[in-house]
């Protein structure tokens, strides 16, 4: 069996600790290896106990560190992890690692380590907005094996409005994932990414719609995967669920509910684009006529008159530039190759990925998914099942690796 995969996280003495529960609980679910550093000041909003049940392993501690072992607790601790995580980053953690200070454990097993570090702050607005952490900020970013997840505006614990919650768990378990699956790889820093997601709504009236069980997460996971690997994303998506918004930390998404509206939305982000992924399960037609107000029951046509709705990955194709790439999507039942390849030299694409939707496991709505890459000189790149998000990191790697397309 392959090991598990190892992930440390320091917990610092914030309110906003409770949140690390989740990401601690579903890591260790996951069968990650969690080992768990707690501040003194930490202990006062979370227990040891609770943290060392979540994970399954004790968790440590300032007096762990003046112990007895026969190597420093903080040596072996830095040299374990494959990722380190610390969430919340208070203003006080924050400004010792900037400064290069080691005062603790925590800091002490952060400069004695040399993996991806990935930091979660959490501090009131004004504490957040002062220049003193705004420049400690910039400091730590530049490390070359940090990563982060920006504090996020809401309402905070002391009843302020504004910027300096902790980013949701499940944006920061996101980001976890994706450096456990590249080692904290920025092989995108510079590209900009474009990418489609989720089924659109055709309306028949205000209530009613033609559509499909297209969910999102397939898109919202390349749009993931890039961002984490250093691109600058933009996602064009229809319906989403919360669970899924929660994820989309750092990325500029926009909402296009209906095939007309991602079409414009896509054509006009189109010029500013490297790489187009088009993973949104588009309508093939809308009703001809839609009405304004709710239809009575009896008034709905027994024979809905349909009208096609415009060719999105076609029209792109043809006004894509030179050295920009476009890959279309092709979820299907049955022989998924043929059809395709039809799609892929039909509308003009670089490459189209390929999944089935009648294999357990895969399709809409699923966790996990599988694909069969085919590039425009035939070539398979056949990607087995695994979840959305590590399906996209491979995509990702697929597409880097296709020759420049003809200018």
């Amino acid at each position: 069996m392959n090991e598990p995969r190892r992930v440390l996280i320091g917990v610092s003495g914030g309110i906003a600790a409770y949140k690390v529960c989740h990401v601690i609980s579903a890591l260790a679910k996951e069968g990650v290896a969690v080992r768990c550093i707690l501040t003194q000041q930490a202990q006062a909003f979370i227990s040891a106990l609770t943290i060392s049940t979540l994970s399954r392993h004790g968790a440590y501690v300032d007096e762990d560190f003046w112990g007895s072992q026969a190597r420093p607790l903080h040596i072996e601790l830095g040299e374990w992890a494959d990722v380190f995580l610390i969430a919340p980053l208070t203003a006080n953690t924050l400004s010792k690692l900037a400064l290069g200070l080691a005062d603790n454990l925590l800091t002490n097993t952060v400069l004695a380590s040399t993996c991806p570090l990935l930091a979660a702050p959490a501090m009131n607005t004004d504490m957040w907005l002062q220049p003193p952490i705004q420049e400690n900020w910039r400091r730590l970013r530049q490390w070359s094996r940090a990563h982060w997840v920006n504090p996020v505006a809401g309402v905070l614990a002391c009843d302020r409005v504004g910027t300096g919650r902790m980013a949701e768990p499940e944006d920061i378990l996101s980001h976890l994932h994706s450096l456990l699956e590249t080692g904290g790889k920025r092989d995108l820093a510079g590209k900009r990414i474009l990418v489609s997601a989720g089924g659109t709504r055709e309306p028949i009236d205000p209530v009613r719609f033609i559509g499909n069980p297209s969910t999102g997460r397939m898109g919202v996971a390349l749009a993931q995967a890039a961002h984490h690997r250093g691109a600058t994303v933009t996602l064009i998506h229809g319906p989403l669920e919360t669970a899924l918004k929660l994820r989309l930390g750092g990325i500029s998404a926009m909402h296009a509910p209906t095939a007309a509206a991602m079409h414009a939305a896509l054509l006009s982000e189109l010029p500013k684009a490297d790489w187009v992924f088009m993973a949104a399960a588009v309508a093939d037609v809308k009703p001809k006529q839609s009405s304004p107000y709710k239809l009575p029951k009896a008034d709905l046509p027994d024979v809905l008159p349909l009208a096609p709705v415009p060719d999105i990955a076609a029209d792109l194709a043809s006004q894509k530039q030179p050295g920009q790439k476009l890959i279309g999507f092709a979820a299907q039942s049955g022989d998924i190759l043929p059809p395709a390849q039809e799609k892929l030299h039909r509308k003009g694409l670089d490459a189209i990925v390929a999944n089935p939707i009648d294999q357990q496991g895969s399709g809409f709505g699923s966790e996990t998914n599988q694909a069969t890459i085919i590039d425009r000189l035939g070539n398979q790149y056949p990607l087995p099942l695994c979840s959305k998000l590590s399906l996209a990191h491979r995509i990702i790697e697929v597409v880097a690796a296709l020759p420049p397309p003809a200018g």
